[in-house]
């Protein structure tokens, strides 16, 4: 069955009706049926860039898997029969975002848009997304706006933000005595919620921020010394550096704090945000016994790793959070089309409001009909020692399960679904 499944959509992301035959039902969305007799996902992303390894090409893969376990789950009695895959490669540039998204959605007849990492892009599809009445589940931004002044009818935001990080990072590492933090971050939508986010959350558990440096994004000469060589002179000494880059940048950023020793000045290591694919660039050794927190592990138990058996042997990696995350968000989609037995916009979201799901990604999950926030259990996270990895990709012990009440914000005054 999903040999088949697999088949049908890739036949289908060409030539649709003429290539695989029949066509599946033609009845408008609003009338009941699909619009255009077919699903047609939309994966936009940073495929060249400094996010291009946590999420990336790899995150088309997971949207493959999805629709291959909905064909093989429902069969015969699946209201979609067929699909496409549509891609884009969005640059970190929120203009660039912004065009993109409207051509998938108008030329290439996308029906969802999903991932979208960089905040700044994030926000700019989704007010495309508002303006063309078009599903968007944002996987890979964190800026809370996704859900407080910037939210709509039409966006959800799926797997992780800026106060979830916070929440879980900060405090614990400020609770466990690290008072005084220095925080860099970068210079766009992103790093600065994370600044306020990270800032608000250590100083709730009594600690203080002793300073803090934006800078550049993209940072092209992945040059971060100024701010390391500041660090140990601040007046007091900051116990940790809290470094809120990703990707590319952030495994810059952390090889040149361990060849500056700062460690070894008093000055720990904080990672506001962290995927398994920079622990794996960085290696164990350059991260051992640093504490974050995740969305999402793929050895937690053995439904993630099962889930990361097929996704390696599809993509050739294990999964990031942000791969679990498109695969879920994409079943989830293809679930409430199941259940409203059209695609039209309206019925969807109406849906997927309230929903509450636990499937590979979302634990504990609910998607709320207040803000479109997606909650969900999260982990406080730890780094192992070399000594401690018994296979490859296995960088990661979990400490504690962080409840999906207790990760997320409560709904933000400032959303208003329109």
């Amino acid at each position: 069955m999903r040999t088949k499944a697999l088949f049908v959509m890739f036949c289908s992301t060409t030539l649709l009706v003429t290539a695989c035959g029949g066509g599946g039902p033609q009845s408008t969305a609003a009338g009941g049926g699909l619009s255009d007799g077919k699903v047609v996902f939309g994966v936009l992303n940073d495929q060249s860039g400094a996010y291009s390894q946590l999420s990336g090409k790899n995150s088309i893969k997971a949207v493959e898997l999805a629709i291959a376990d909905y064909q093989e789950k429902y069969g015969d009695k699946a209201v979609v029969k067929e699909f496409g895959v549509e891609t884009a490669d969005h640059q970190n540039k929120p203009d660039v975002a912004n065009a993109k998204a409207a051509e998938l959605y108008d030329r290439k007849a996308v029906d969802v848009i999903l991932d979208v990492p960089t905040s700044s892009a994030a926000l700019k599809v989704a007010d495309v997304a508002k303006e063309k009445k078009k599903l968007y589940f944002n996987i890979s931004a964190a800026t809370t706006d996704l859900t407080g002044k910037s939210c709509n009818k039409y966006t959800f935001h799926y797997a992780y933000d800026t106060y979830m990080l916070a929440n879980g990072t900060g405090r614990n590492t400020t609770e466990e005595g690290k008072k005084n933090w220095y925080i860099v971050y970068p210079d766009y939508a992103f790093g600065q919620d994370m600044e306020k986010s990270f800032s608000a959350a250590v100083e709730a558990a009594g600690g203080k921020i002793v300073g803090r440096d934006a800078a550049p994004f993209p940072n092209t000469s992945g040059d971060f010394s100024t701010y390391l060589l500041k660090a140990p002179t601040l007046t007091p000494k900051p116990d940790v550096l809290g470094t809120m880059q990703a990707g590319a940048e952030l495994v810059a950023l952390v090889k040149q704090y361990n060849e500056f020793k700062l460690r070894d000045k008093g000055v720990g290591l904080a990672v506001g945000l962290m995927f398994l694919t920079d622990i794996h660039s960085l290696t164990p050794a350059a991260l051992a016994g640093t504490t974050y927190t995740d969305a999402w592990y793929w050895n937690y138990d053995l439904t993630n790793r099962t889930f990361a058996d097929r996704f390696q042997k599809a993509a050739g990696v294990r999964p990031t959070f942000a791969h679990a995350a498109n695969y879920s968000a994409a079943l989830q989609y293809l679930e409430a089309v199941q259940a409203a037995g059209t695609d039209g916009s309206d019925a969807v979201v109406k849906q997927l409001e309230g929903k509450t799901v636990n499937d590979l990604f979302l634990r504990n999950g609910k998607i709320r009909a207040e803000d479109h926030r997606v909650v969900h259990d999260a982990y406080l996270a730890q780094v192992k020692a070399p000594a401690e990895v018994a296979e490859e990709w296995d960088y990661v012990k979990i400490l504690r399960t962080i409840p999906a009440a207790e990760a997320f914000r409560t709904p933000s005054p400032d959303c208003h679904l329109s």
